[in-house]
């Protein structure tokens, strides 16, 4: 059951996870991160340091609740460092677990004292060259899954916790509903396991616990404190101390003058088992715990402002308040199997043959030595680790930052050096912080020269002032520069967040003089023709004249020959 994963929603591509991972089980598929279960070692770190806190985790709150609000009989389970984590006294804290309807409550130290008690005896009882301690689900996974010849060191026993479960179920019933409570989020995976398989019913993290807590509005100052159901031995609340587990065993390592080696942290758990795998180490006893400082340390402990030390501390004080108080060992009413077996589940792995990481490598724009950089950034410690993953279907090309960000720079520097478009950056305060060579050629600098300088020198800075002023882009408007004897087309927008100004100037000098050109010429013409009609109207004026000259002599002429005419007619009658 996949019990933690990466929200899709809120991923950014910042590789912080993948960079934590010592095991690099997170895959990346279409810029989304995601958790590959058989290769994860359920350390959650990678979850606990998401800046965006894109993370998911199944939680088994709503079922306890339920179980609470029916009546059923829960029983708590609390892991030591519960000391560490909260402001309320023991008491109080017991109090509280009683008060959201609890019936029993334990500390899982209780295993804690069985276990001790079986390393005991497997350590007088079995000569093997190194024993390893098996309380962490997390070291557990990272030896059966990276180290499995490392096996037959573990001590084939279950962890405090399922031991617990196991005497809890036994003494309250089956019908119980058992629930661990710690700051381990590898125990919701352990508890599915199926090797324990309803022994613990549910997890239920610190973090989670004081939410709970708190939506309740609980005032615990009113409660009257509360003893723990059953008392034992208080060194086995050592568990969640770095070095608390030697304690527990230490007098049966002096008998046998075995040496004694304390690691937390997974990649010094990892460091540590490459040693034992080349024979560096032996005789030794290793406690060993994925978290660092163990379980105190761990990424279910409530986020707020107390330290490690000082968890430790209060979890030591813890211890010696009680230090003086009876405790007896745990009685267990009939023989119950504590073993457990761990078993090889190492991870088979394609390796990508020479020629395919060069063709990888080729296709993350890495074509020589010196364009590997090995850098990290991306989570794999070298390029080629990084290629022999994206062979694996594990990483992406596009993860390499310093190859996106040289392919980004290649592309905008040649459109901004080679646009025909004059193309200047202004900062707020209108000083020049680029221009592209166009512009020097138009305005006749050199970038050198006018970086940093305003840009009146230039040019007037009225329209650029308006646009950061305002925040509203001139798009596209007709502008003369005298000066150059240019004209241009401007674009300008301000950037905000960067306090930035982009200015694209388009040269349509000739297409401006062009049109003058064109219009002189209609000019030209239209003055030609009103000439050639003025003289047509002369002329036409002249022909009417002369026309109108004519006819009224012709007119005098025929009037003169009617008066004849007529004049003769009269004599001869």
């Amino acid at each position: 059951m996949k019990y933690m994963n990466f929200s899709r929603a809120n991923c950014k591509n910042c590789y912080k996870c993948l960079r934590s991972c010592p095991v690099k089980a997170i895959k990346f598929k279409n810029e989304q991160a995601e958790i590959v279960e058989d290769r994860c070692i359920a350390c959650s770190h990678c979850l606990a340091i998401c800046p965006q806190k894109a993370r998911h985790i199944v939680s088994d709150l709503e079922r306890v609740k339920d179980a609470l609000s029916s009546g059923k009989k829960v029983v708590a389970t609390i892991a030591p460092s519960f000391a560490g984590v909260f402001d309320a006294s023991p008491g109080k804290f017991v109090a509280v677990l009683k008060k959201l309807g609890f019936s029993y409550v334990e500390e899982t130290a209780v295993g804690a004292n069985v276990v001790s008690d079986i390393y005991r005896q497997y350590i007088k009882n079995c000569e093997i060259n190194n024993y390893i301690s098996t309380a962490c689900p997390s070291v557990n996974y990272i030896i059966e899954k990276y180290y499995p010849s490392l096996v037959q060191y573990m001590i084939p026993t279950v962890s405090p916790m399922i031991a617990h479960g196991k005497i809890l179920r036994e003494l309250y019933g089956e019908d119980s509903l058992i629930v661990f409570m710690g700051p381990c989020i590898a125990k919701k995976i352990e508890s599915e396991s199926f090797l324990t398989k309803e022994i613990v019913d549910a997890v239920i993290t610190f973090d989670e616990l004081n939410d709970w807590v708190d939506n309740l509005h609980i005032n615990i100052s009113e409660l009257e404190d509360c003893e723990f159901d059953r008392s034992f031995l208080n060194s086995d609340r050592n568990y969640p101390i770095f070095g608390g587990i030697v304690q527990c065993v230490r007098p049966e390592l002096d008998e046998r003058g075995i040496e004694v080696i304390s690691v937390s942290g997974t990649e010094e758990c990892m460091e540590l088992f490459k040693s034992i795998e080349k024979g560096e180490v032996n005789n030794a006893f290793i406690e060993v715990s994925a978290c660092k400082g163990s379980c105190i340390g761990g990424p279910g402990m409530i986020n707020n402002e107390k330290g490690y030390y000082k968890r430790v501390q209060k979890v030591k004080n813890y211890i010696k308040s009680i230090a003086d108080k009876d405790g007896t060992s745990v009685e267990i009413k009939k023989q119950l199997d504590f073993s457990r077996t761990f078993i090889d589940k190492s991870i088979t792995k394609e390796i990508a043959s020479e020629e395919q990481i060069a063709k990888i490598m080729r296709e993350m724009g890495k074509y020589g030595l010196e364009d590997e950089l090995n850098c990290g950034v991306c989570g794999y410690n070298t390029c080629k680790e990084k290629a022999q993953a994206i062979f694996e279907g594990m990483s992406e090309s596009n993860m390499c930052l310093h190859y996106m960000r040289n392919r980004a720079e290649s592309v905008r520097n040649v459109i901004f050096e080679n646009t025909l478009n004059c193309n200047i950056l202004l900062d707020g305060e209108m000083r020049i912080k680029d221009i592209n060579p166009a512009a020097e050629s138009a305005f006749m600098v050199k970038s050198q020269n006018v970086k940093g300088k305003p840009i009146t020198l230039l040019m007037d800075d009225t329209d650029f002032k308006y646009v950061k002023d305002t925040g509203k882009s001139i798009i596209s408007k007709k502008v003369s520069l005298p000066k150059y004897n240019l004209d241009f087309i401007e674009t300008i927008v301000y950037i905000e967040k960067q306090d930035i100004v982009m200015v694209s100037m388009v040269d349509i000098t000739k297409e401006e003089k062009n049109k003058e050109k064109l219009i002189e010429l209609k000019e030209n013409t239209i003055n030609a023709a009103q000439q050639v009609i003025e003289k047509q109207m002369r002329v036409a004026q002249e022909i009417a004249s002369l026309l109108g000259e004519t006819t009224a002599e012709t007119k005098i002429t025929l009037t003169k020959l009617k008066k004849i005419v007529e004049g003769e007619n009269d004599s001869i009658l």
